[in-house]
C-alpha cells in the first residue's frame, strides 16, 4: 500500500511533535507523525530536571548560557549552533506555554528557576522533577486536536527511501542523494508500506539502548541514525556518549534505569561513598556540581578503586518537606524500594543516558541527504560538542524544529512525489520464528557496548567490540534477507550499526575529549572530530 503525506515525522517526542505542530499552521499540507510505540513513551517523558533558557536577565544574560555551553562541549562545539539555541530560547519557552505546558512559578509569577552541573546561573525552568513528561503531555494534547496531523502509532520506520530503491548506485560520495519518503512495517498488517512525502523528518530519539543499563526506554536504538547511515548520509561525533552521573541503582531496572536528576544535586546533593566519605574534591573544584562526564568519570573510578557497584546521593541534611516537595518523584520511587531519601543516602551509578553525536545537520537542520531533516537527540547540530550541558538537549529540540519548519516551509514547493518508488518486496522471505536469537543479539550488543565502549575505553576494548559487533552484523542480516521485517529484527540491526559507529569513531578520536576517555591517549591537544560520510 502506498500513501501520500507532504511532511512525513518518523518519531514523537518533542522534536517531532513541535516541527508538526509549527509545519500544520500553514493549514494546507497533510503531515504523518509516526512512531514507534506510543506518543507518550518517547525519551522527552524520561527528562526530570528541566529546559534551559535565559529568563532572569537581572542576573543571567546570553553570553554566559553560550560560555557555560562552550565549557562542557570542551569548545569543539560549534559556536554558530551554540549562539542560535542560546539566543533563541526564550522565544520557544513562550511557544511551548503557548500549547500549554506549565512550568514552576514563584509565588511572584516568575519562573522558579533551578540550577544545574556546568552553569554559572539558575536558568532551568522545570515542573517539579518530570518536567519532561509535562512537556509531552502539552504537546500530545496540542497534536492531537489538530486536524492536519495524522498520528501514526506503533508504526515502525524500516529504511528512507533514495534513489537506490531505484535501481540507481548511491555511495557516500553521493552529491545529490534525495529522501522521497519511508518505508514503514504496519502492526496490523504485519505489511511493509510505502509512505512517500515531500519532506522528511527524522526524530527517532537517542541510542542509550544499545548499553546493558540506560536511562533511556527500550525503543531508544538509534533507529534514524541507523537508518540515515544505512543511506549514505553523514553522521558525526558518535564516540560522544554521555553517560548520566546518578542513576538509581536498583539491580533488576536497566531499561529505563531510574534517573536521579542532575537538579538535585544542583539543590545542594553530595556525592558519597557508602561509608559517608565525600570524594569529588579529588576530582574537581566544583564538587559535585562539575560537569556530567567528569562526574561520572570519578563515579566511575571510586567505584573501581573500592569494589563498590555504587556510590550515594545524599541529601539528608537538607529540609525533609523542601526536598518531598522539589522532588515528589523521586521521593515515591526511592521510598517504593525502601529509601526514604529525607534519611537515607540513595544509591546511584553512572549509566548510558544521551548520545551528543549523530545525523549531522546544519543550522537549518537538513541532513547531507536533500529532503530530510533532522532535529533531537538524533541529530548532530554541533551545540553539544564533546559533552552536553544539563538541559540544553530540550531547548536544542525546539529551537531546531522550529528553524527546519521555516526552512521546509519555504521549499517545499519545490518537492513532488516521486511516483516510480516500487513496493517493499519481501517475496521469498518466511516468517521468523527465531526469536529467541534476535533477543540473545540484542543482550549481547548491550554486553558488547557497556563493557569495551564504555566511560573509559582503549584501543584494545575499542578493536575487540568491533571484532564482536562485525560477527554480530554478518549473522543478523543474513537472518534479516531471509525471514519477513518485524519490529524486533529491524531494531536489533540498527543497535549494531549504532554500536559500530559508536567504537568506529571512538578509534578514530587519537585523543581524550569531552565524554570520549582513552587510556592510550589521556591527554592529546589535535581537534579531530571524526565523521562518516
Amino acid at each position: 500500500m502506498t500513501k501520500k503525506y507532504d511532511f512525513l515525522i518518523i518519531g514523537g517526542g518533542v522534536a517531532g511533535m513541535s516541527f508538526a505542530l509549527k509545519v500544520a499552521r500553514k493549514q494546507k499540507y497533510r503531515i504523518a507523525l509516526c512512531c514507534k510505540t506510543t506518543l507518550d513513551e518517547a525519551n522527552t517523558a524520561k527528562a526530570q530536571g528541566g529546559i534551559a533558557s535565559v529568563t532572569n536577565l537581572m542576573k543571567d544574560d546570553f553570553e554566559k548560557h553560550i560560555h557555560d555551553t562552550m565549557v562542557a562541549g570542551d569548545w569543539i562545539s560549534d559556536p554558530m549552533a551554540v549562539e542560535q539555541v542560546v539566543r533563541n530560547a526564550p522565544a520557544q519557552i513562550a511557544e511551548l506555554v503557548n500549547w500549554g505546558v506549565n512550568f514552576d512559578k514563584t509565588p511572584e509569577g516568575t519562573f522558579d528557576l533551578h540550577r544545574e552541573g556546568g552553569h554559572s546561573e539558575f536558568r532551568i525552568l522545570h515542573h517539579a522533577d518530570d518536567t519532561g513528561r509535562e512537556i509531552q503531555r502539552g504537546l500530545m494534547a496540542a497534536v492531537r486536536n489538530n486536524p492536519y496531523i495524522d498520528v501514526l502509532e506503533n508504526h515502525f520506520a524500516v529504511e528512507i527511501i533514495t534513489q537506490h530503491h531505484l535501481g540507481i548506485c548511491v555511495t557516500r560520495r553521493t552529491p545529490d542523494i534525495e529522501c522521497y519518503g519511508a518505508y514503514i512495517l504496519n502492526p496490523e498488517t504485519g505489511k511493509i508500506d510505502t509512505y512517500l512525502s515531500r519532506i522528511t523528518l527524522m526524530a527517532t530519539g537517542g541510542t542509550g539502548a544499545v548499553y546493558q543499563t540506560t536511562t533511556n526506554p527500550e525503543i531508544a536504538t538509534g533507529d534514524g541514525i541507523a537508518m540515515v547511515y544505512r543511506a549514505k548520509g553523514a553522521v558525526k561525533d558518535m564516540e560522544f556518549v554521555q553517560f548520566h552521573p546518578t542513576a538509581l541503582f536498583n539491580p533488576g531496572e536497566t531499561h529505563p534505569a531510574y534517573l536521579i536528576t542532575e537538579a538535585m544535586r544542583g539543590y545542594g546533593g553530595i556525592l558519597r561513598l557508602p561509608n559517608g566519605e565525600e570524594f569529588m574534591q579529588k576530582y574537581d573544584p566544583r564538587l559535585s556540581l562539575a560537569p556530567r562526564d567528569i562526574v561520572a568519570r570519578a563515579i566511575d573510578n571510586e567505584m573501581k578503586i573500592h569494589g563498590l557497584d555504587h556510590v550515594c546521593l545524599d541529601v539528608t541534611h537538607k529540609d525533609a518537606d523542601e526536598t518531598r516537595h522539589h522532588f515528589p518523584n523521586i521521593y515515591e520511587k526511592c521510598l517504593s524500594i525502601g529509601i526514604d531519601i529525607t534519611k537515607d543516602y540513595i544509591p546511584v551509578a553512572p549509566c548510558a543516558h544521551y548520545m551528543c553525536g549523530g545525523i549531522k545537520v546544519n543550522l537549518d537542520a537538513e541532513s547531507s541527504i536533500r529532503r530530510l531533516y533532522a532535529v533531537g537527540e538524533c541529530s548532530c547540530t554541533g551545540l553539544h560538542g564533546g559533552n552536553r550541558l544539563a538541559s540544553n538537549s530540550l531547548i536544542e529540540a525546539v529551537v531546531y524544529a522550529d528553524a527546519a519548519a521555516r526552512h521546509s516551509l519555504s521549499v517545499i514547493e519545490q518537492y513532488d512525489f516521486n511516483d516510480r518508488i516500487p513496493d517493499w518486496n519481501d517475496e521469498g522471505t518466511m516468517t521468523n520464528e527465531e526469536h529467541v536469537l534476535i533477543s540473545q543479539d540484542m543482550k549481547e550488543v548491550g554486553q558488547i557496548m557497556s563493557t569495551y565502549v564504555g566511560i573509559v575505553r582503549s584501543d584494545l576494548r575499542l578493536h575487540r567490540a568491533w571484532e564482536r559487533l562485525d560477527l554480530l552484523y554478518e549473522e543478523t542480516e543474513d537472518l534479516f534477507k531471509r525471514v519477513k521485517a518485524t519490529k524486533e529484527i529491524c531494531e536489533l540491526r540498527n543497535m549494531i550499526n549504532v554500536g559500530y559507529l559508536i567504537t568506529r569513531h571512538a578509534l578514530e578520536r587519537k585523543e581524550s575529549r569531552g565524554l570520549h576517555y582513552t587510556i592510550d591517549y589521556p591527554h592529546a591537544p589535535e581537534h579531530n572530530t571524526a565523521e562518516v560520510w
